[in-house]
């Protein structure tokens, strides 16, 4: 099955066109950039290299979140419109769980972390053995300094991954297992979402396809606050 995958949900953007779980094309911007000026010639450059069409495209995957609430919706409304054409199918992807699939050469576990603000992370964890991904936490806000306690359990090295990944390994720092990604591999990547979409088979009509907040925005979290309501 030819996959055409996108990455918006950070200061990143990739796209990625994979035959299965192998890569053909790939394109990845870290140059902070607005994704809603890249991102759709990213599209267009990754299918030209796969000497390939949109129309070609069988099924599209996406990092629904988290992520900036601004580039997960530019990330999957670029997907629906897509897919719409034809109504193929499309599969949103936890964006950690994304990161975690970088790193399917290794033993060990993935912490991937985004950078959530105000010291917190978006968070979770993976197991990663023989290629295999296996999640161990749920995606989850929550405190950086709250990390060493969850990973001290683990006796295997663990790798920090993520736009929050620098945030994660210094909260992390006496961790003698802890282990910073290289920067060639430790943001999220559109070949991630495909290959996660892939493991999960949840391919689904595109108007199903949703983003997946850990938080409500700044703004409405505000607005709750001041009309007295928990957030």
């Amino acid at each position: 099955m030819k996959i055409l995958a996108i990455d918006s949900s950070a200061k990143t953007a990739s796209v990625a066109v994979a035959q299965d779980a192998h890569l053909i094309s790939a394109c990845f911007v870290n140059a902070g950039l607005t994704h809603s000026r890249t991102l759709m010639a990213m599209v267009d450059h990754a299918l030209r290299q796969a000497d390939l069409t949109v129309d070609d495209v069988e099924a599209f995957a996406v990092n629904a979140g988290p992520g900036s609430f601004t580039g997960v919706r530019i990330g999957v409304a670029a997907v629906k419109g897509l897919a719409a054409v034809g109504a193929r199918p499309c599969a949103g992807v936890s964006t950690l769980e994304s990161i975690a699939y970088g790193f399917c050469d290794t033993d060990a576990v993935i912490c991937a972390a985004m950078d959530a603000r105000c010291g917190q992370v978006y968070t979770a964890l993976f197991s990663v053995e023989n290629g295999v991904v296996t999640r161990l936490t749920p995606d989850e806000a929550m405190l950086a300094a709250a990390l060493p306690a969850r990973l001290r359990a683990y006796d295997r090295p663990v790798y920090f991954a993520g736009d929050g990944a620098m945030l994660a390994a210094d909260a992390c720092k006496e961790l003698p297992q802890g282990r910073l990604a290289d920067e060639s591999r430790r943001f999220q990547h559109a070949y991630g979402v495909a290959r996660a979409a892939l493991a999960n088979g949840n391919f689904d009509p595109p108007d199903q396809l949703t983003p997946a907040y850990l938080r409500l925005p700044q703004a409405e979290r505000e607005l709750k606050i001041k009309k007295g309501e928990s957030v």
